[in-house]
C-alpha cells in the first residue's frame, strides 16, 4: 500500500532527524570519552613526573651528601660533580644504564617520550638579601653592596630601599611572633618579593646575582660571578673581580687568603664577607612527558654527613638567563 506523498515525505524527514540525533549523541559521547582519556593521561603524566622528580631530588641530595663527606680540602667549587648540569635526556637512557633495558615493563610508563633535566646551583654564589638585616637593624655595608649592584643593573634605588625596610620589619616580625601582625611577611624565595611591591622586571634582572636564604651567609669566591664579587667587596674594581674569576677557573681557591694574595694582600676580600665553601644549594628539576611539563625547585642545606631539604615548590620560576646551567 503506497503512502500518500505528504506522509512519505514526513517519514523521510523523521528518519533523517533520527539519524542526525543519533549522530549528535554519538559524537558527543565520543568527545566526552576522548576528553576523559586526555585528562586521565595528563594527570597520569603529571603524577609520574612528580615521582620521578622526587627521585631526582634524592639523587641530588646524595651527590651533595657525598660531597660533604669527601676527604678533600672542604671547598665547594665548579670542578665538583654537583656543578655539572643534567641536560635534557630521555628517561629510557637512565633505565638502560641501571637495568640494561630501554623501556619499563609497565606499558603505562612511556619512558621513550619522557625527558629529564636539572641542575644544582650554589646559592652562596649570590648576594643574600637576608644579610641586609643584622641585630634588627639594616646593615649599612650590605646595603652599600646591594646599592652597587642596583646601579650596575640600572635598577631603581627606591626599590632597594623598600626591600631593606620591609626586610627589617619582616625579620623583626619573626622574632616577635604574632605580636607585630602589621609587619610584612618574610618571603622564602626571591620571586615572592612581589608581595612587597617589587616589580617582576627588577626581580628578573636580580635573579642571577641575588638570593634569599634563611640566615645570613658569605659569598663563595669559588662559585660567585665577577659582578657578585665586585659588588660584595667595597672598593674593588670590576677588572680585579674578573681577575679573581679567571684565576679560580684555572685553580680554585682553597682559602680566602689565596684570593687576597692574588690582589697583593688586598684587605677588601675579608673573611667576614667571603669564604670558599657553601651550605645552601638550589636543586631544579624538569620532567617532560609529551606535552606535559612539570618543574620543581628545592632548597638544600648541606652539612657534614647529610643534605636536608628545607622546602620544595612546583611551578614556573625566574630564569637565570645570564649564566649557563651549572655556572651560576
Amino acid at each position: 500500500m503506497r503512502l500518500p506523498l505528504r506522509q512519505s515525505g514526513a517519514a523521510l524527514l523523521a528518519a533523517m532527524l533520527t539519524v542526525a540525533l543519533v549522530a549528535t549523541y554519538a559524537a558527543s559521547a565520543m568527545w566526552q570519552q576522548w576528553r576523559a582519556i586526555e585528562v586521565e593521561a595528563a594527570e597520569r603524566s603529571r603524577i609520574q613526573s612528580s615521582w620521578i622528580l622526587v627521585g631526582a631530588l634524592d639523587w641530588s641530595r646524595l651527590i651533595l651528601r657525598e660531597d660533604s663527606l669527601a676527604k678533600n680540602d672542604r671547598t665547594d667549587n665548579l670542578t665538583e660533580p654537583w656543578s655539572v648540569p643534567l641536560e635534557e635526556a630521555r628517561l629510557s637512557t637512565f633505565l638502560a644504564a641501571q637495568r640494561g633495558v630501554s623501556q619499563a615493563d609497565d606499558a603505562s610508563a612511556d619512558t621513550y617520550n619522557a625527558f629529564l633535566s636539572g641542575r644544582i646551583t650554589d646559592l652562596q654564589s649570590r648576594l643574600n638579601l637576608r644579610n641586609l638585616v643584622a641585630n634588627n637593624t639594616v646593615n649599612a655595608e650590605t646595603l652599600k653592596a646591594f646599592g652597587r649592584l642596583f646601579n650596575y643593573l640600572g635598577l631603581p634605588q627606591d626599590e632597594l630601599t623598600r626591600i631593606a625596610t620591609h626586610m627589617q620589619q619582616a625579620v623583626g616580625r619573626e622574632g616577635e611572633g604574632a605580636a607585630n601582625s602589621a609587619a610584612p611577611l618574610l618571603p622564602h624565595t626571591l620571586q615572592q618579593l612581589t608581595w612587597w611591591g617589587i616589580s617582576p622586571v627588577t626581580l628578573s634582572k636580580l635573579a642571577p646575582y641575588v638570593t634569599l636564604l634563611p640566615e645570613a651567609t658569605k659569598v663563595n669566591l669559588n662559585t660567585a660571578s665577577a659582578e657578585v664579587i665586585w659588588a660584595a667587596a667595597d672598593g674593588l674594581d670590576m677588572s680585579q673581580a674578573q681577575q679573581i674569576v679567571q684565576s679560580r677557573d684555572r685553580q680554585y681557591f682553597k682559602t680566602v687568603q689565596e684570593a687576597t694574595r692574588l690582589l697583593g694582600d688586598d684587605e677588601r676580600l675579608t673573611a667576614a664577607a667571603f669564604e670558599v665553601s657553601s651550605a645552601y644549594f638550589e636543586v631544579r628539576g624538569r620532567m617532560r612527558i609529551d606535552q606535559t611539563v612539570v618543574e620543581e625547585r628545592s632548597l638544600i642545606l648541606k652539612q657534614r654527613g647529610f643534605a636536608r631539604t628545607l622546602w620544595r615548590e612546583r611551578g614556573g620560576f625566574l630564569r637565570d638567563t645570564t649564566y649557563t646551567m651549572g655556572n651560576s
